[in-house]
């Protein structure tokens, strides 16, 4: 048995700090298991989870919430595959994974031997690089070859912006050592490490952009998904004070405590396109990932801004709204202190001239005091000129009385306001695709209460929403860890509990509606006669079986009195990992939803 260079991959792992690593079983992929589970630094360590999609999902998930490179190993075949949606979503969410890969020997690609595929370059463009380790390592330059494949692949996926890796290993037989053999970790492997560069801005460029700001008229921050971070908050905070200008993020942005508007899916929505007009910046500063509203995105699409600046140190730049002008490359916390040290007096006319300011209906959100004086109706945005803080002002309103409003039929869209009026502080709040990312973009989130927000939004899908919850959870045991889901993501992505380890402080809330209800909401779907069968698909499952399946507490509601009662127990801290089943009507919540959209183009 040769496979000492395999042994010291783990080596090489631990050496860069490497904590977590993910195995689903294999025989191909046993020296690579071996390799790990016999090391001193991940003994009692290693997380098994059979299924390899719900294994790279769940790997995805820790290294969100850790923000360090995860290691996933497979056996060969199409194992790897399956680890496909996940390695996508990594790609565009900029997530750091080692994958690797167990292969047959080079030569007998082709020929019908079992459990073999093309493995090399097995996710393409969705994966930052792919490496081909050597089949035979006996030679010292192979040796020397496999140690810097490892090390390079590892730097690869940390380097900004970060992503997914693979490492393809070809493994001969044996796979196993004899009995009494021992796995000997040797102490001189290769490390290479990588330094990642602080990059400031050069002063001529300082002096250009601040020129630049002072000559511009309205200005605009869009924040896309990102990480929460203290600096960025900071700075983007001391930015917008001093200039007073409007920050508008989306609820995966984590912007902390930074006065951002929140309310643009609502607003958006009903205002007029003259209203829309006054609300045009001429200069729009982006930074960040992907958006959930789609109302903003189009808006910003229709803008025509003199100048988009997009604010990112490495890596391709999408543009998104087809007006980017300008690539700062710098991280946006080093931009937002750079620029906003110079005095208030520098600027030019600020959005809203009026320097009082009051906390909003939320409790949170610095508004100017003229924004709360909303006339006659709901929005109060007619009767004076449309700014950004006014409009989000009128739709926090607009919401907390569509709400109070009397006779409401049990729907998910206000279950799920319940729900997220529950959240304990500090909650890592996971969002699944479809309805529920777009309801909590709606809504907001409940002022005060530090919740980091984490969504799938690299490829928006719905295979690993309950895996990525799982991840997180596993990773931050004495946090709350909260999902809202749909029923069709939550059944689709089951697997994400068939594993060994606890969970205590993961809790599931699953609106059930027995179908895909986002197709009788969205516009097209809804029109189509064929809605029924071959859109929503109805499905009878409940969340009941496999609660009683994983050991997972139970609690099924019907009804508004049903949901608030169980609502504080099921968030307790000390009762463990449990599932609330919200079970809706459809078509019911088909037209509270569009009782919604009526309300709000009557009221903008």
């Amino acid at each position: 048995m040769n496979n000492q260079a395999v042994f010291n991959i783990a080596e090489i792992c631990a050496r860069h700090g490497i904590t977590d690593v993910i195995l689903s079983p294999g025989s191909r992929s046993a020296p690579l298991t071996l390799a790990f589970a016999r090391h001193p630094a991940y003994r009692g360590k290693l997380r098994v989870v059979p299924d390899e999609r719900a294994a790279a999902f769940i790997g995805l998930g820790i290294a969100q919430a850790t923000r360090r490179p995860v290691v996933l190993v497979c056996t060969s075949g199409t194992a790897g595959l399956n680890y496909a949606p996940a390695v996508a979503e990594a790609f565009f969410q900029q997530i750091p994974l080692l994958v690797l890969t167990a292969d047959r020997p080079p030569e007998w690609i082709d020929q019908l031997d079992g459990q073999t595929i093309r493995q090399h370059n097995l996710y393409g463009a969705h994966a930052k690089g792919a490496f081909e380790f050597p089949a035979d390592t006996t030679h010292p330059d192979a040796k020397w070859h496999a140690e810097r494949i490892i090390n390079e692949a590892l730097n690869l996926a940390q380097a900004g912006p970060a992503g997914p890796v693979q490492v393809n290993i070809p493994l001969r037989e044996p796979f196993y050592p004899k009995p009494g053999e021992d796995i000997v970790y040797e102490q001189d492997v290769k490390i290479i490490r990588e330094d990642h560069a602080n990059a400031v801005l050069p002063p001529a460029e300082i002096l250009d952009l601040r020129q630049r700001l002072r000559a511009a008229g309205r200005v605009l921050v869009v924040a896309g998904q990102q990480a929460s971070g203290p600096s960025l908050t900071a700075a983007l905070y001391d930015f917008a004070a001093a200039r007073q200008v409007p920050v508008v993020g989306d609820v995966i942005t984590n912007l902390g405590e930074v006065p951002a508007v929140h309310g643009h899916d609502v607003f958006l929505a009903g205002l007029a396109k003259e209203q829309k007009a006054a609300l045009q910046p001429d200069l729009l500063i982006t930074f960040g990932q992907s958006l959930i509203s789609k109302s903003l995105k189009l808006f910003l699409r229709d803008a025509t801004p003199a100048q988009h600046w997009h604010l990112q140190a490495t890596g391709p730049v999408a543009d998104t709204f087809r007006r980017l002008t300008r690539i700062v490359r710098v991280q946006p916390a080093t931009f937002f202190q750079q620029l906003s040290s110079f005095e208030t007096k520098d600027y030019g006319p600020t959005e809203d001239s009026n320097p009082s300011s009051v906390k909003n209906i939320e409790g949170s959100n610095p508004i100017p005091s003229e924004a709360l004086d909303l006339g006659p109706n709901p929005s109060g945005i007619t009767e004076t000129p449309v700014t950004w803080r006014r409009a989000d002002a009128a739709a926090a309103v607009f919401l907390a009385d569509f709400f109070a409003a009397a006779g409401q039929p049990f729907n998910e869209f206000s279950a799920f306001r319940h729900a997220l009026g529950a959240l304990a502080d500090g909650t890592a709040l996971h969002l699944a695709n479809s309805m529920a990312v777009r309801y909590a973009n709606i809504l907001g989130l409940p002022q005060g209460k530090q919740i980091e927000v984490f969504a799938n939004r690299g490829t928006s899908g719905i295979d690993g929403c309950n895996s990525t919850a799982v991840g997180g959870a596993l990773a931050q045991p004495g946090r709350p860890v909260v999902l809202l889901t749909g029923d069709v993501a939550f059944f689709y992505d089951r697997n994400a509990f068939w594993h060994n380890y606890p969970t205590p402080n993961l809790r599931v809330v699953v609106f059930n509606n027995h179908g895909g209800g986002i197709f009788r909401i969205i516009d097209g779907p809804r029109q189509q006669p064929e809605l029924d069968e071959f859109f929503e698909t109805h499905q009878a499952l409940t969340a009941e079986n496999l609660c009683r399946d994983f050991k997972l507490r139970y609690f099924p509601v019907a009804s508004f009195d049903e949901l608030n009662a169980a609502l504080p127990v099921f968030f307790a801290a000390e009762a463990g990992a449990a599932v609330l089943e919200v079970f809706t009507d459809s078509k019911t919540n088909a037209a509270f939803f569009e009782e919604y959209r009526a309300a709000v183009k009557a009221a903008f």
